[in-house]
Protein backbone atom coordinates (compact mmCIF):
# COMPACT_ATOMS: atom_id res chain seq x y z
CA UNK A 1 0.00 0.00 0.00
CA UNK A 2 0.94 3.61 -0.56
CA UNK A 3 2.21 5.70 2.48
CA UNK A 4 3.67 8.92 2.98
CA UNK A 5 7.04 9.18 5.11
CA UNK A 6 6.23 12.36 6.08
CA UNK A 7 3.61 14.15 8.42
CA UNK A 8 0.85 16.46 6.64
CA UNK A 9 1.80 19.96 8.54
CA UNK A 10 0.98 23.09 6.93
CA UNK A 11 0.19 22.34 3.72
CA UNK A 12 2.88 20.09 2.72
CA UNK A 13 4.34 16.72 3.73
CA UNK A 14 7.35 17.22 5.48
CA UNK A 15 9.89 14.59 7.03
CA UNK A 16 9.24 13.38 10.76
CA UNK A 17 11.43 14.99 13.42
CA UNK A 18 11.99 11.31 14.65
CA UNK A 19 13.41 8.27 12.73
CA UNK A 20 11.11 5.84 14.07
CA UNK A 21 8.21 3.88 12.16
CA UNK A 22 5.01 1.90 12.76
CA UNK A 23 4.64 -1.48 10.94
CA UNK A 24 0.94 -1.21 9.34
CA UNK A 25 -0.43 -5.05 8.96
CA UNK A 26 -3.16 -6.58 7.39
CA UNK A 27 -4.98 -8.07 9.86
CA UNK A 28 -6.50 -11.05 7.61
CA UNK A 29 -3.25 -12.76 6.90
CA UNK A 30 -1.09 -10.80 9.40
CA UNK A 31 1.51 -9.54 6.96
CA UNK A 32 3.07 -5.92 6.88
CA UNK A 33 1.69 -3.82 4.07
CA UNK A 34 3.66 -0.42 5.00
CA UNK A 35 5.19 1.76 7.11
CA UNK A 36 4.83 5.49 8.58
CA UNK A 37 6.74 7.65 10.81
CA UNK A 38 6.11 7.51 14.43
CA UNK A 39 5.32 10.92 15.10
CA UNK A 40 7.09 12.62 18.32
CA UNK A 41 5.97 15.90 20.91
CA UNK A 42 8.26 17.50 18.42
CA UNK A 43 5.98 16.66 15.35
CA UNK A 44 2.93 17.57 17.05
CA UNK A 45 4.04 21.03 18.19
CA UNK A 46 5.15 21.71 14.26
CA UNK A 47 1.60 21.05 13.34
CA UNK A 48 -0.69 22.84 16.75
CA UNK A 49 1.70 25.96 15.29
CA UNK A 50 0.42 25.50 11.78
CA UNK A 51 -2.79 25.64 12.86
CA UNK A 52 -2.33 28.28 14.78
CA UNK A 53 -0.83 30.29 12.77
CA UNK A 54 -3.92 29.13 10.03
CA UNK A 55 -6.63 30.19 12.37
CA UNK A 56 -7.33 33.90 12.06
CA UNK A 57 -7.64 33.82 8.60
CA UNK A 58 -9.74 30.34 8.40
CA UNK A 59 -12.00 31.90 11.75
CA UNK A 60 -12.95 34.82 9.73
CA UNK A 61 -13.74 32.76 6.30
CA UNK A 62 -17.34 33.52 5.33
CA UNK A 63 -19.37 30.19 5.86
CA UNK A 64 -20.23 30.03 2.91
CA UNK A 65 -16.80 29.47 1.82
CA UNK A 66 -16.06 27.09 4.48
CA UNK A 67 -19.03 25.01 3.31
CA UNK A 68 -17.25 24.91 -0.14
CA UNK A 69 -14.26 23.59 0.58
CA UNK A 70 -16.21 21.44 2.37
CA UNK A 71 -18.04 19.91 -0.42
CA UNK A 72 -14.99 19.93 -2.66
CA UNK A 73 -13.29 17.66 0.04
CA UNK A 74 -16.63 15.21 -0.23
CA UNK A 75 -16.50 15.43 -3.98
CA UNK A 76 -12.51 14.29 -3.84
CA UNK A 77 -13.87 11.29 -1.00
CA UNK A 78 -16.35 10.08 -3.81
CA UNK A 79 -13.92 10.22 -6.69
CA UNK A 80 -11.11 8.37 -4.35
CA UNK A 81 -14.06 6.21 -3.19
CA UNK A 82 -12.94 2.41 -4.16
CA UNK A 83 -9.64 3.36 -3.23
CA UNK A 84 -10.38 4.46 -0.19
CA UNK A 85 -12.13 1.46 0.52
CA UNK A 86 -9.31 -1.03 -0.68
CA UNK A 87 -7.33 1.19 1.36
CA UNK A 88 -9.66 0.12 4.78
CA UNK A 89 -9.61 -3.23 3.43
CA UNK A 90 -5.98 -3.87 3.70
CA UNK A 91 -5.29 -1.50 7.27
CA UNK A 92 -8.55 -3.15 9.45
CA UNK A 93 -9.31 -6.16 7.10
CA UNK A 94 -12.81 -5.20 6.65
CA UNK A 95 -14.59 -6.63 3.81
CA UNK A 96 -14.48 -4.89 0.41
CA UNK A 97 -17.96 -4.78 0.31
CA UNK A 98 -18.33 -3.56 3.65
CA UNK A 99 -15.70 -1.31 3.50
CA UNK A 100 -16.87 0.12 0.48
CA UNK A 101 -20.88 0.53 2.05
CA UNK A 102 -19.91 1.83 5.03
CA UNK A 103 -16.47 3.11 5.89
CA UNK A 104 -16.07 4.78 2.52
CA UNK A 105 -20.18 5.56 2.05
CA UNK A 106 -20.81 6.84 5.18
CA UNK A 107 -17.86 9.62 5.80
CA UNK A 108 -18.88 10.74 2.43
CA UNK A 109 -22.71 11.14 3.78
CA UNK A 110 -21.71 12.75 6.80
CA UNK A 111 -18.67 14.96 4.69
CA UNK A 112 -21.76 16.32 2.67
CA UNK A 113 -24.46 17.13 5.20
CA UNK A 114 -21.77 19.22 7.09
CA UNK A 115 -21.14 21.24 3.37
CA UNK A 116 -24.96 21.99 3.46
CA UNK A 117 -24.90 22.53 7.53
CA UNK A 118 -22.18 25.15 7.53
CA UNK A 119 -23.67 26.44 4.24
CA UNK A 120 -27.08 27.16 6.18
CA UNK A 121 -26.13 27.28 9.97
CA UNK A 122 -26.68 30.88 11.52
CA UNK A 123 -24.18 31.28 13.99
CA UNK A 124 -25.35 34.36 15.44
CA UNK A 125 -28.94 35.14 17.08
CA UNK A 126 -30.99 37.87 19.12
CA UNK A 127 -31.95 37.16 22.37
CA UNK A 128 -33.43 40.59 23.59
CA UNK A 129 -31.30 43.06 23.54
CA UNK A 130 -27.98 40.77 23.31
CA UNK A 131 -26.55 39.51 19.78
CA UNK A 132 -24.92 36.01 20.66
CA UNK A 133 -22.51 34.83 18.20
CA UNK A 134 -21.19 31.86 18.48
CA UNK A 135 -17.30 31.71 17.28
CA UNK A 136 -15.03 28.89 16.80
CA UNK A 137 -12.70 27.32 19.65
CA UNK A 138 -9.92 27.68 18.19
CA UNK A 139 -7.54 24.39 17.12
CA UNK A 140 -8.80 21.33 17.69
CA UNK A 141 -7.23 18.37 18.93
CA UNK A 142 -8.44 14.98 17.09
CA UNK A 143 -7.67 11.62 18.56
CA UNK A 144 -9.37 9.00 16.20
CA UNK A 145 -10.09 5.22 16.78
CA UNK A 146 -9.28 2.18 14.07
CA UNK A 147 -12.36 0.61 13.79
CA UNK A 148 -14.40 3.02 11.96
CA UNK A 149 -11.05 5.05 10.71
CA UNK A 150 -12.05 8.06 8.16
CA UNK A 151 -15.98 7.81 9.62
CA UNK A 152 -14.21 9.41 12.38
CA UNK A 153 -11.78 11.51 10.84
CA UNK A 154 -14.91 12.99 8.73
CA UNK A 155 -17.30 13.24 11.94
CA UNK A 156 -14.44 15.54 13.90
CA UNK A 157 -13.25 17.31 11.13
CA UNK A 158 -15.60 18.21 8.93
CA UNK A 159 -18.10 19.89 11.85
CA UNK A 160 -14.60 21.90 12.92
CA UNK A 161 -13.84 22.97 10.07
CA UNK A 162 -17.30 24.13 9.38
CA UNK A 163 -17.23 25.99 12.69
CA UNK A 164 -13.86 27.88 11.32
CA UNK A 165 -11.26 25.94 13.48
CA UNK A 166 -8.08 24.31 12.77
CA UNK A 167 -7.53 20.98 13.12
CA UNK A 168 -4.21 18.61 14.08
CA UNK A 169 -5.46 14.73 13.72
CA UNK A 170 -3.90 11.92 15.37
CA UNK A 171 -5.20 8.78 13.70
CA UNK A 172 -4.94 5.29 15.46
CA UNK A 173 -1.62 3.65 14.90
CA UNK A 174 -3.15 0.67 13.53
CA UNK A 175 -4.79 2.22 10.71
CA UNK A 176 -2.52 5.55 9.37
CA UNK A 177 -3.42 4.87 5.43
CA UNK A 178 -6.75 6.56 5.07
CA UNK A 179 -5.97 9.03 7.12
CA UNK A 180 -2.97 10.09 4.64
CA UNK A 181 -5.25 9.54 2.17
CA UNK A 182 -7.91 11.77 3.65
CA UNK A 183 -4.37 14.48 3.81
CA UNK A 184 -4.25 14.20 0.55
CA UNK A 185 -8.07 14.85 -0.44
CA UNK A 186 -7.72 18.02 1.58
CA UNK A 187 -4.89 19.25 0.04
CA UNK A 188 -6.44 18.44 -3.58
CA UNK A 189 -9.98 19.98 -2.50
CA UNK A 190 -7.87 22.79 -1.39
CA UNK A 191 -8.36 23.45 2.17
CA UNK A 192 -6.03 25.96 2.97
CA UNK A 193 -2.43 25.35 4.01
CA UNK A 194 -2.51 24.69 8.11
CA UNK A 195 -6.34 24.48 8.47
CA UNK A 196 -5.90 20.59 8.62
CA UNK A 197 -2.39 18.83 9.68
CA UNK A 198 -1.57 15.19 10.27
CA UNK A 199 0.22 13.15 12.60
CA UNK A 200 0.47 9.77 12.86
CA UNK A 201 2.13 7.88 15.84
CA UNK A 202 1.53 6.14 18.58
CA UNK A 203 -0.98 7.08 21.16
CA UNK A 204 1.18 7.33 24.21
CA UNK A 205 3.29 9.74 22.48
CA UNK A 206 1.99 11.98 19.74
CA UNK A 207 -1.74 11.64 20.99
CA UNK A 208 -0.47 12.62 24.67
CA UNK A 209 1.27 15.23 23.15
CA UNK A 210 -2.18 16.45 21.42
CA UNK A 211 -3.88 16.69 24.39
CA UNK A 212 -1.20 17.94 26.38
CA UNK A 213 -0.17 20.75 24.14
CA UNK A 214 -1.13 24.19 25.20
CA UNK A 215 -1.76 25.12 21.72
CA UNK A 216 -4.91 22.94 21.62
CA UNK A 217 -8.22 24.99 22.70
CA UNK A 218 -10.57 21.70 22.34
CA UNK A 219 -9.94 17.78 22.41
CA UNK A 220 -11.64 15.63 20.34
CA UNK A 221 -11.20 11.83 21.26
CA UNK A 222 -13.30 9.00 20.59
CA UNK A 223 -11.59 5.43 21.95
CA UNK A 224 -11.79 3.87 25.28
CA UNK A 225 -13.20 5.22 28.08
CA UNK A 226 -9.91 4.46 30.07
CA UNK A 227 -7.76 6.39 28.18
CA UNK A 228 -11.17 8.77 27.74
CA UNK A 229 -10.68 9.00 31.58
CA UNK A 230 -7.36 10.25 31.01
CA UNK A 231 -7.20 12.70 28.31
CA UNK A 232 -10.37 14.29 30.43
CA UNK A 233 -8.10 14.34 33.40
CA UNK A 234 -5.49 16.26 31.40
CA UNK A 235 -8.21 18.72 29.85
CA UNK A 236 -9.57 19.21 33.30
CA UNK A 237 -6.28 20.47 34.45
CA UNK A 238 -5.37 22.80 32.00
CA UNK A 239 -9.37 24.13 31.73
CA UNK A 240 -9.68 23.16 28.48
CA UNK A 241 -12.93 21.60 26.50
CA UNK A 242 -12.89 17.88 25.90
CA UNK A 243 -15.26 16.13 23.21
CA UNK A 244 -15.52 12.34 23.98
CA UNK A 245 -16.96 9.44 22.66
CA UNK A 246 -16.14 6.06 24.43
CA UNK A 247 -17.12 2.96 25.49
CA UNK A 248 -20.63 1.07 25.33
CA UNK A 249 -22.42 -1.72 26.29
CA UNK A 250 -25.67 -0.92 24.56
CA UNK A 251 -29.18 -3.26 25.24
CA UNK A 252 -31.65 -4.34 22.43
CA UNK A 253 -34.90 -5.04 24.43
CA UNK A 254 -37.13 -6.86 22.29
CA UNK A 255 -40.71 -6.69 23.80
CA UNK A 256 -43.52 -9.15 24.29
CA UNK A 257 -45.28 -8.09 21.67
CA UNK A 258 -42.40 -7.17 18.91
CA UNK A 259 -42.02 -9.43 15.87
CA UNK A 260 -39.32 -11.76 17.37
CA UNK A 261 -37.77 -13.22 14.26
CA UNK A 262 -37.00 -9.74 13.06
CA UNK A 263 -35.79 -8.36 15.82
CA UNK A 264 -33.56 -11.69 16.75
CA UNK A 265 -32.17 -11.16 13.41
CA UNK A 266 -31.84 -7.01 12.86
CA UNK A 267 -29.64 -7.97 16.27
CA UNK A 268 -27.31 -10.53 15.50
CA UNK A 269 -26.56 -8.66 12.17
CA UNK A 270 -25.62 -5.74 14.52
CA UNK A 271 -23.16 -7.20 16.64
CA UNK A 272 -21.43 -8.73 13.70
CA UNK A 273 -21.21 -5.50 11.92
CA UNK A 274 -17.40 -4.54 11.61
CA UNK A 275 -16.26 -7.76 13.23
CA UNK A 276 -18.13 -6.43 16.11
CA UNK A 277 -15.86 -3.70 16.69
CA UNK A 278 -18.48 -1.38 16.97
CA UNK A 279 -18.92 1.28 20.11
CA UNK A 280 -22.91 1.37 19.96
CA UNK A 281 -23.56 -2.37 18.75
CA UNK A 282 -26.48 -3.99 20.47
CA UNK A 283 -24.11 -6.77 22.29
CA UNK A 284 -26.94 -7.30 24.82
CA UNK A 285 -29.79 -8.87 23.95
CA UNK A 286 -33.06 -8.53 26.22
CA UNK A 287 -35.84 -11.19 26.20
CA UNK A 288 -39.01 -11.87 27.78
CA UNK A 289 -38.48 -15.39 29.38
CA UNK A 290 -41.27 -16.85 27.81
CA UNK A 291 -39.97 -16.03 24.40
CA UNK A 292 -36.51 -17.02 25.61
CA UNK A 293 -36.05 -20.50 24.50
CA UNK A 294 -37.23 -19.31 20.84
CA UNK A 295 -34.54 -16.34 20.67
CA UNK A 296 -31.84 -18.20 22.00
CA UNK A 297 -32.76 -20.69 18.75
CA UNK A 298 -32.81 -17.54 16.32
CA UNK A 299 -30.10 -16.37 17.55
CA UNK A 300 -27.50 -19.45 17.12
CA UNK A 301 -29.05 -20.00 13.68
CA UNK A 302 -28.63 -16.26 12.23
CA UNK A 303 -25.05 -16.15 13.51
CA UNK A 304 -23.87 -19.81 12.35
CA UNK A 305 -24.85 -17.92 8.77
CA UNK A 306 -21.77 -15.25 9.20
CA UNK A 307 -19.12 -17.89 9.79
CA UNK A 308 -16.27 -16.31 8.04
CA UNK A 309 -18.26 -14.15 5.92
CA UNK A 310 -17.11 -11.17 8.45
CA UNK A 311 -13.90 -10.18 8.86
CA UNK A 312 -10.89 -10.42 10.97
CA UNK A 313 -10.50 -7.88 14.23
CA UNK A 314 -7.56 -5.02 14.24
CA UNK A 315 -4.34 -6.72 15.66
CA UNK A 316 -3.05 -10.11 17.68
CA UNK A 317 -4.03 -8.08 21.08
CA UNK A 318 -7.90 -7.64 20.17
CA UNK A 319 -7.65 -11.28 19.27
CA UNK A 320 -6.82 -12.37 22.76
CA UNK A 321 -8.95 -9.87 24.49
CA UNK A 322 -11.73 -10.88 22.89
CA UNK A 323 -10.77 -14.65 23.56
CA UNK A 324 -10.35 -13.69 27.06
CA UNK A 325 -13.77 -12.61 27.48
CA UNK A 326 -15.90 -15.65 25.84
CA UNK A 327 -13.41 -17.95 27.78
CA UNK A 328 -14.60 -15.69 30.56
CA UNK A 329 -17.86 -16.28 30.11
CA UNK A 330 -17.77 -19.71 30.10
CA UNK A 331 -16.55 -19.94 33.33
CA UNK A 332 -18.74 -17.26 34.81
CA UNK A 333 -21.49 -19.77 33.70
CA UNK A 334 -22.75 -18.60 30.67
CA UNK A 335 -23.79 -21.29 27.83
CA UNK A 336 -22.31 -21.26 24.53
CA UNK A 337 -24.85 -21.78 21.55
CA UNK A 338 -22.89 -21.29 18.62
CA UNK A 339 -19.14 -20.27 18.49
CA UNK A 340 -16.42 -20.26 20.62
CA UNK A 341 -12.39 -19.10 21.50
CA UNK A 342 -11.28 -21.14 18.99
CA UNK A 343 -9.75 -19.39 15.62
CA UNK A 344 -12.01 -20.49 12.46
CA UNK A 345 -8.25 -20.44 10.10
CA UNK A 346 -4.59 -20.56 11.23
CA UNK A 347 -3.76 -17.24 9.43
CA UNK A 348 -5.20 -13.61 10.19
CA UNK A 349 -6.72 -12.46 13.58
CA UNK A 350 -10.13 -14.00 13.30
CA UNK A 351 -12.51 -14.53 16.03
CA UNK A 352 -15.88 -17.15 15.33
CA UNK A 353 -19.32 -15.44 15.65
CA UNK A 354 -20.07 -16.70 19.38
CA UNK A 355 -23.42 -16.33 21.13
CA UNK A 356 -23.83 -16.76 24.61
CA UNK A 357 -27.31 -17.58 26.43
CA UNK A 358 -27.66 -18.18 30.30
CA UNK A 359 -26.30 -15.02 30.99
CA UNK A 360 -27.15 -12.88 34.23
CA UNK A 361 -26.67 -9.20 34.36
CA UNK A 362 -23.76 -9.35 37.04
CA UNK A 363 -21.64 -11.33 34.48
CA UNK A 364 -18.40 -9.68 33.23
CA UNK A 365 -19.67 -10.14 29.66
CA UNK A 366 -22.82 -8.59 30.24
CA UNK A 367 -21.07 -5.75 31.77
CA UNK A 368 -17.56 -4.90 30.18
CA UNK A 369 -17.09 -4.19 26.39
CA UNK A 370 -15.80 -6.78 24.25
CA UNK A 371 -15.76 -5.33 20.97
CA UNK A 372 -16.08 -8.38 18.86
CA UNK A 373 -18.71 -10.66 17.55
CA UNK A 374 -19.89 -11.48 20.54
CA UNK A 375 -23.86 -11.59 22.10
CA UNK A 376 -25.04 -11.93 25.27
CA UNK A 377 -28.68 -13.03 25.74
CA UNK A 378 -30.25 -11.95 28.75
CA UNK A 379 -33.89 -12.77 29.96
CA UNK A 380 -36.56 -10.45 32.12
CA UNK A 381 -39.92 -10.90 33.68
CA UNK A 382 -41.15 -7.85 33.29
CA UNK A 383 -40.22 -4.45 31.70
CA UNK A 384 -39.42 -3.16 34.97
CA UNK A 385 -36.65 -5.84 34.97
CA UNK A 386 -36.02 -5.43 31.47
CA UNK A 387 -35.23 -1.49 32.00
CA UNK A 388 -33.55 -2.43 35.40
CA UNK A 389 -31.02 -4.35 32.96
CA UNK A 390 -30.89 -2.29 30.15
CA UNK A 391 -29.74 0.59 32.58
CA UNK A 392 -27.83 -1.82 34.70
CA UNK A 393 -24.09 -0.77 33.13
CA UNK A 394 -22.01 2.24 33.72
CA UNK A 395 -22.25 2.88 29.71
CA UNK A 396 -24.99 4.72 27.94
CA UNK A 397 -23.94 5.21 23.88
CA UNK A 398 -26.66 3.46 22.30
CA UNK A 399 -29.50 0.41 22.16
CA UNK A 400 -32.44 -0.59 20.65
CA UNK A 401 -36.43 -1.53 21.13
CA UNK A 402 -38.85 -3.53 19.15
CA UNK A 403 -42.45 -3.29 20.00
CA UNK A 404 -45.22 -4.39 17.95
CA UNK A 405 -46.45 -1.16 18.53
CA UNK A 406 -44.14 1.73 17.60
CA UNK A 407 -45.78 4.13 20.26
CA UNK A 408 -45.21 0.64 23.05
CA UNK A 409 -41.21 1.26 21.99
CA UNK A 410 -41.22 4.81 22.21
CA UNK A 411 -42.48 4.84 25.98
CA UNK A 412 -39.64 2.00 26.46
CA UNK A 413 -37.04 3.83 25.16
CA UNK A 414 -37.62 7.25 26.89
CA UNK A 415 -36.33 5.53 30.07
CA UNK A 416 -33.49 4.31 28.68
CA UNK A 417 -30.31 6.17 30.22
CA UNK A 418 -28.77 6.36 26.73
CA UNK A 419 -27.74 8.63 23.93
CA UNK A 420 -29.76 6.79 21.13
CA UNK A 421 -31.52 4.17 20.60
CA UNK A 422 -33.40 2.70 17.22
CA UNK A 423 -37.28 2.04 17.25
CA UNK A 424 -37.65 -1.37 15.43
CA UNK A 425 -34.57 -1.33 13.14
CA UNK A 426 -34.72 2.47 12.43
CA UNK A 427 -32.32 3.66 9.90
CA UNK A 428 -29.25 5.53 10.72
CA UNK A 429 -29.59 9.30 10.45
CA UNK A 430 -26.61 11.37 9.87
CA UNK A 431 -27.76 14.31 11.12
CA UNK A 432 -28.93 13.16 14.12
CA UNK A 433 -26.51 13.11 17.57
CA UNK A 434 -24.61 10.62 18.41
CA UNK A 435 -23.07 10.41 21.54
CA UNK A 436 -23.23 8.57 25.29
CA UNK A 437 -24.49 9.00 28.70
CA UNK A 438 -22.44 8.07 31.82
CA UNK A 439 -19.38 6.69 30.95
CA UNK A 440 -19.96 6.83 27.39
CA UNK A 441 -18.44 9.93 26.77
CA UNK A 442 -19.33 13.79 26.78
CA UNK A 443 -20.47 15.85 24.14
CA UNK A 444 -22.24 14.87 21.06
CA UNK A 445 -21.47 13.83 16.93
CA UNK A 446 -22.85 14.56 13.85
CA UNK A 447 -25.47 17.33 12.54
CA UNK A 448 -26.17 20.54 13.76
CA UNK A 449 -24.95 19.42 17.59
CA UNK A 450 -21.88 18.15 16.69
CA UNK A 451 -21.14 21.50 15.04
CA UNK A 452 -21.76 22.90 18.42
CA UNK A 453 -19.17 21.21 20.04
CA UNK A 454 -16.71 22.97 17.97
CA UNK A 455 -18.09 26.54 19.46
CA UNK A 456 -18.11 28.64 22.05
CA UNK A 457 -20.88 31.49 22.33
CA UNK A 458 -20.22 35.40 23.06
CA UNK A 459 -23.27 38.00 23.86
CA UNK A 460 -22.90 41.79 23.09
CA UNK A 461 -25.96 43.67 24.78
CA UNK A 462 -27.33 46.57 23.16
Amino acid sequence: MKAHDGMYIGGDWRPAAGQDTIAVVNPADEQVIAHVPAGTAEDVDAAVKAARAAFPAWAATPPAERAAKIAALRDVLVARKDEIAETVTAELGSPLQFSQMVHAGVPIAVAGSYAELAASYSFEEKIGNSTVLLEPVGVVGAITPWNYPLHQIVAKVAPALAAGCTVVLKPAEDTPLVAQLFAEAAHEAGVPAGVFNLVTGLGPVAGQALAEHDGVDLVSFTGSTAVGKQIGATAGAAIKPVALELGGKSANVILPSADLAKAVNVGVANVMSNSGQTCSAWTRMLVHADQYDEAVTLAAAAAAKYGDRIGPVVNAKQQDRVRGYIERGTAEGARVVVGGPESPQDKGYFITPTVFADVTPDMTIAQEEIFGPVLSILKYADEDEALAIANGTVYGLAGAVWAGDEAEAVAFARRMDTGQVDINGGRFNPQAPFGGYKQSGVGRELGPHGLGEYLQTKSLQF
